[in-house]
């Protein structure tokens, strides 16, 4: 882990700052936008959002990771906590559990995992609760002193504990909660002979799914499904003595599913993802009198002490103003607002409810962290037995995302009563 031990070793106060930087940059936005935030693109500021534990927005698994990472309105499964848990209430089966495992940034360092654990019950007809475990294993990390000589082993994580409730409030809607807590041990090193702290915060989710009556599409029957998700609300993380802000976002999405005959069943699906945390401002630096031009160092207010905005809104703020700030506080205006939220459209085919094959695409801008990348899977269905598997193709050459596969194994049991289809609408 060359590139870890380099981040670790940039200097000598690494408590705090390079903690946060190791944790961003090793996770789920590009690399390499983090690196060049204060370069220009075209003429725009390359200016990524970043939070702390980010291994959040990782997707968890490889049905809707084999679909550029669309959730919120697909079919309910065992991984939908994480997407929109809202939907476990329309769930076919009484229970169900699933184990996924994903290889991380295999093109960077061999030995960094996310394995997820996921699963629910139907309660009743209309009430279902579920819960998953996600682990984020960054490896193994030698920490070496100021000479370069080893000093120790670290093999820090993060983990995050999820129970969730669905509710139908009618035969097509349904409400959903989830309440999660994070804990990361990214801080908890020695510097010095002494130890620092794990950090942790809880967060809850809030959503909903809408699923139509089957209808007339031409000659075909289709169903419309939609979804709105508000996830990872919570309490800033704590390291060291900085907090920061965890990934808290907002998920809307749509789908269609279509009957092509009575064996083949395709369905197509799009997100719309934005964070709801500050963007960072831009700063004003200070000009060097004797040659007029602007240095690298950062004005500061001599009434406050805190540094000098020239564009954009203090990032600084408590969580409530945060979200709401999150809307409107981007330093290139309305512009920069539409370039943070992220496209995911994917494509399922069904045969025979036995075997399917998916695609998708996921979109990102440039300026806000560039991952763009397609994606494809297949799944099985043996019973109560589900396997499927999805691989992610960037459109970038020696994208650190290159050479992502994620499986899953799921079981599902016990078949509930399927409700009476409505009569289609004419």
């Amino acid at each position: 882990m060359t590139f870890t031990f380099w981040l670790w070793n940039l200097s000598k106060n690494l408590m705090n700052k390079n903690i946060l930087i190791l944790s961003g940059l090793l996770m789920t936005k590009g690399i390499f936008g983090q690196i060049q935030s204060a370069q220009q693109l075209g003429g725009q500021t390359i200016n990524p959002i970043t939070t702390a534990v980010p291994f959040l927005m990782i997707s968890p698994d490889s049905k809707q990771g084999g679909m550029g990472d669309v959730g919120a309105a697909t079919d309910p499964d065992i991984n939908s906590i994480h997407w929109n848990g809202s939907k476990l209430a329309f769930s076919e089966k009484k229970f169900g559990v699933g184990f996924t495992v994903t290889p991380w940034l295999r093109l960077l360092v061999p030995d960094i995992n996310l394995y997820y654990l996921g699963g629910y019950a139907k309660v009743n007809k209309r009430t279902a609760i579920g819960g998953s475990l996600r682990y984020f294993s960054l490896g193994n990390i030698e920490l070496t002193n100021s000479s370069g000589i080893k000093t120790s082993d670290f093999k820090p994580n993060e983990f995050a504990v999820d129970v969730a409730v669905s509710q139908k409030l009618s035969e097509n809607f349904s409400l959903g909660v989830a309440m999660r807590y994070i804990n990361s041990s990214i801080s908890k090193v020695f510097f010095n002979g002494s130890q620092g702290n794990a950090a942790s915060t809880g967060a809850v989710d809030l959503s909903m799914f809408y699923k139509s009556n089957k209808f007339k599409l031409g000659d075909k029957k289709a169903i419309f499904t939609s979804g709105l998700a508000f996830t990872n609300l919570g309490a800033k993380i704590k390291y060291s003595n900085d907090q920061n802000f965890i990934p808290m976002n907002l998920r809307l999405g749509a789908g269609l599913k279509t009957d092509i005959d009575e064996f083949n069943t395709i369905g197509v699906y799009v997100d719309l993802n934005k964070l709801l945390v500050p963007t960072p401002p831009v700063y004003k630096y200070k000009i060097d009198p004797v040659t007029g031009k602007e240095t690298t160092e950062i004005e500061i207010d001599p009434a406050t002490g805190a540094k000098v905005i020239e564009k954009g809104k203090n990032p600084n703020v408590p969580v409530a103003q945060g979200i709401l700030q999150s809307f409107s506080d981007a330093p290139g205006g309305s512009k920069e607002e539409l370039q943070e939220v992220n496209i995911s459209t994917g494509l399922e085919y069904w045969y025979n409810n036995t075997f399917a094959v998916r695609t998708g695409y996921f979109y990102e801008p440039k300026t806000k962290g560039s991952r763009q990348f397609f994606t494809i899977g297949m799944g099985f269905k043996f019973k109560v037995i589900n396997v499927d598997g999805s691989y992610l193709i960037p459109t970038l050459l020696n994208n650190p995302l290159q050479r992502t596969w994620r499986i899953t194994l799921s079981f599902n049991f016990d078949a509930a009563a399927k409700e009476k289809d409505a009569p289609v609408q004419p």
